[in-house]
């Protein structure tokens, strides 16, 4: 018998249990969110996170989360993803407004 050097498509996908999307759900404060890693490389835009309150450049790849039950999305936002992976202590104690300097 011949030896197959193909994987299944289902043991290729670590189980099927993700999406086709690349998106996820993780918990964050007690909400649960769902989370997308991007490339940037397409939007042209800069955001600013809100772990670490810098820009994050535009084609820069990171990750984008928002509440698992904002269906539309529309309460995304932007984050590095070393910012989202430490999440828990990187949160900045100070919020600035939009229209503050930035240093």
């Amino acid at each position: 018998m011949p030896r197959q050097n193909r994987r299944r498509p289902d043991i290729a996908r670590g189980g099927g249990g993700s999406s086709s999307s690349g998106e996820r759900r993780e918990s964050f404060r007690g909400v649960e969110y769902s989370v997308r890693a991007v490339t940037g490389a397409s939007a042209g835009r800069e955001y600013r996170c809100p772990g670490c309150d810098q820009v994050v450049a535009a084609g820069v790849p990171h990750v984008v989360a928002w509440p698992a039950d904002d269906l539309d999305a529309s309460d995304r936002r932007h984050w590095h993803t070393p910012c989202w992976a430490a999440r828990e202590r990187r949160a900045p104690g100070v919020q600035r407004t939009r229209n503050a300097p930035r240093y």
